[in-house]
């Protein structure tokens, strides 16, 4: 009976092992990550947003002005996003 016992303490044992090893390989891979500026991340996927709702208004609009007017907000959005995405110098 006190075999079975051990046996289970090993068991534990190992599975203990198993698990701090797959936290320290998820730590491992999320450094990379870590190195993204995630303020620069937040603001390029606003600027996506903000492209994705411009283009459906664009295609809605019948008004030349606005449609004008959305153009340019697209432009400049597009403008921002180049500028964000270009490599860091």
């Amino acid at each position: 009976m006190g075999d079975a016992g051990e046996g289970l303490v090993d068991i534990e044992a190992r599975l203990q092992e198993r698990m701090e090893e797959r936290d320290a390989e998820r730590r491992r891979k999320a450094v990379p990550a870590a190195q993204v500026d995630p303020e620069r991340q937040r603001e390029i996927e606003s600027l996506q947003l903000a492209r994705t709702s411009l283009q459906k208004q664009a295609a809605a609009v019948e008004n030349p002005v606005r449609k004008q007017q959305l153009e340019l907000a697209l432009a400049e959005i597009e403008r921002r996003l180049a500028e964000l995405s270009a490599p860091s110098a």
